[in-house]
């Protein structure tokens, strides 16, 4: 249970997941920037604003570095969004896998090894691991204190988020938003051992219905089942 406990923590937090070299663009995004003199909460109030949306899905790159061991797991993949607290993470490269959460219940499926994790959201995804907030924006101002960082210029906004209470898990946040939507298009996260984890979101369309169907999941006969917690 423990090999399984620290494979799992590669896959969610600090590893498969990749870094792309790609310049964030949203397609049909006119040049209206807002000027990069507005105020911290008056930044975070238009965040808020923006994600009040019921849904929203994007395409993902990630690329997690695990410092002590010099490794790097790259991925590829769709995210679906819906409030409160659902997620569906699709990876599509290097291995097809689904990470899925209702908002109570998780399951993590690779289809490889017709293998289903089987598990608690809030044990996985709360205080805003695993970016959990994209599903509920208020966990910005609950659970972090938040800085505008001096690296906001030019077309981003770049929030610091340190966790008010510390965990092995978060130990530092950077949100890049763009100015011109405020859409948060880079997640930049640090555990306690200094391990990266970037995440590049594009594509990103807001929807007014996502089918709550997409937010659970039929473990398929004769898979492998392994408890995660509880």
């Amino acid at each position: 249970m423990e090999r399984c406990m620290k494979y799992l923590k590669i896959i969610i937090i600090t590893g498969c997941l990749v870094f792309v070299l790609f310049n964030p663009h949203l397609a049909g995004c006119k040049d209206n920037s807002y000027p990069l003199n507005l105020s911290q909460d008056e930044i975070i109030e238009k965040i808020e604003n923006r994600y009040a949306a019921k849904g929203f899905s994007a395409n993902f790159s990630q690329k997690s570095t695990i410092k002590a061991m010099d490794i790097t797991d790259t991925a590829f993949g769709n995210l679906f969004v819906k409030a409160p607290g659902m997620m569906r993470w699709e990876y599509e490269k290097p291995d097809r896998q689904l990470i899925i959460t209702d908002g109570k219940r998780l399951w993590i499926y690779r289809q490889a090894d017709n293998q289903v994790m089987v598990g608690t959201a809030p044990y996985f995804f709360g205080n805003g691991k695993g970016s959990g907030f994209l599903s509920d924006m208020k966990i910005i101002r609950e659970k972090f204190n938040i800085e505008l960082d001096d690296k906001s210029a030019g077309k981003y906004y770049v929030l610091k988020l340190i966790p008010k209470e510390k965990t092995f898990d978060i130990f530092l946040i950077y949100l890049s938003i763009s100015i011109n939507t405020f859409d948060i298009v880079q997640i930049t996260t640090y555990n306690s051992y200094n391990d990266e984890t970037k995440i590049y979101l594009k594509n990103i369309e807001f929807k007014k219905h996502i089918d709550d169907s997409m937010f659970n999941f039929e473990i398929p006969e004769g898979a492998d089942i392994l408890q995660l917690d509880g």
